[in-house]
């Protein structure tokens, strides 16, 4: 995104650092991400969309090696680069081969380490740092890829997932439910734009066990009546009390609590299938131990 940006390579350093630091590492399965198919990337954005965010990689190619700058904005917080295609082919890559993994049994859940994030692109526009959505890629190709019927998306970044509910509002087979701050960027969930989209706006300063009773209290009877064959996360961890980049007052702890409510849900549904992606989560020392919770929990260490 440029110097000084809050969505830089020191995020993924910073949650290999602590794995590496605490010894999970050892714990965990690595997979190498993959480029996602064209095709696949279909599912979720059109034709037009994909073929717009390669031409303008390519003219920036172009016009670097010319002596042109090596950014262009895409909207006032969002910039793409030469390394963007590919390091977005392969975010939704890592997405699906996660869910391939997964639906195949070779692992029984799994975390996304990824840049950049997607949650905010919607099916025909890149923004909010996000310009392919990873994890409704994912949704849409595993209904499709394995003919199941009913998919769930768990958002808990502290910015609403608008993208992600432009793509999936109104399909019955996926339900996503959402907690965010409001109101805050991108200025919308307020109002769902489907019945299967359960959006739980809070306001600044809501604390982690606010938002733990909130969980129980409209999540999970909403997750259990749906019963997901399986589950994705956006997991974004700017929600946490260190995070200037919101104003809520979720700690590693917190994410930790909602990880094991997903994981029940999942072992009682899913047969524990869960994939999780990077959001945000931008305070680089709570976003390891951040994601470290996570882990812990998803991986029984």
């Amino acid at each position: 995104m440029g110097p000084g940006h809050p969505e830089c390579p020191e995020r993924l350093d910073a949650i290999e650092d602590r794995l590496l630091v605490t010894g999970l590492d050892v714990a965990l399965e690595r997979y190498e991400a993959p480029p996602a198919a064209l095709a696949d990337i279909e599912l979720a954005h059109p034709r037009l969309h994909i073929a717009a965010l390669r031409g303008l990689h390519d003219w920036l190619r172009e016009d670097l090696e010319a002596g042109g700058p090596p950014y262009s904005q895409i909207d006032p917080d969002t910039s793409i680069n030469a390394y963007t295609w590919p390091a977005a082919l392969r975010s939704a890559g890592a997405a699906i081969a996660a869910t391939d993994a997964v639906m195949a049994g070779e692992i029984e859940n799994a975390f996304c380490a990824v840049r950049p994030p997607g949650h905010h692109a919607t099916r025909d526009k890149a923004m909010g740092f996000c310009f392919f959505n990873n994890v409704a890629i994912a949704a849409k190709y595993a209904l499709q890829r394995y003919n199941l019927q009913r998919v769930a998306v768990v958002d808990f970044d502290v910015h609403h997932g608008n993208g992600t509910e432009d793509i999936l509002a109104g399909d019955p087979r996926a339900l996503m439910v959402g907690i965010f701050q409001h109101p805050f960027y991108p200025y919308s969930g307020e109002h769902p734009a489907g019945p299967n989209m359960l959006n739980v706006p809070v306001p600044a300063y809501t604390r982690g066990m606010e938002i733990r009773e909130i969980v129980d209290i409209t999540w999970m009877p909403r997750l259990e009546e749906f019963k997901p064959e399986l589950i994705f996360v956006s997991a974004g961890f700017d929600a946490h009390r260190e995070d200037d980049m919101g104003q809520l007052g979720m700690t590693e702890q917190d994410y930790a609590w909602i990880t094991m409510r997903i994981k029940d849900v999942a072992r009682r549904f899913s047969n524990g299938r869960i994939v999780s992606c990077l959001e945000g989560g931008y305070a680089l020392s709570a976003l390891a131990r951040s994601v470290e919770a996570h882990l812990r929990v998803l991986a029984d260490v």
